[in-house]
């Protein structure tokens, strides 16, 4: 079982939240959309895991991989 590190930037009542997937809990919340991309790809960079980023819809409107990706592109 494979232990999921990966980082997602969501929408938050209060701004921007990176939070840890399965986690409830956020690791900090931003007053930017911006800010929090840059402290969740520094997460991601250290972890060697995926950030995912949500728009305020709530849907993943960009991902990157900042380690060993599963699933390279070909080519």
């Amino acid at each position: 079982m494979t232990r999921e590190r990966n980082q997602h930037v969501v929408p938050t009542t209060d701004g921007w939240a990176v939070r840890r997937a399965g986690s409830p809990k956020a690791t900090k919340v931003f007053g930017t959309q911006r800010e929090a991309i840059e402290r969740g790809r520094e997460i991601a960079r250290n972890q060697r895991s995926e950030l995912l980023v949500h728009g305020r819809d709530g849907r993943i409107r960009e991902k990157n991989t900042y380690g060993r990706d599963r699933n390279p592109p070909k080519g």
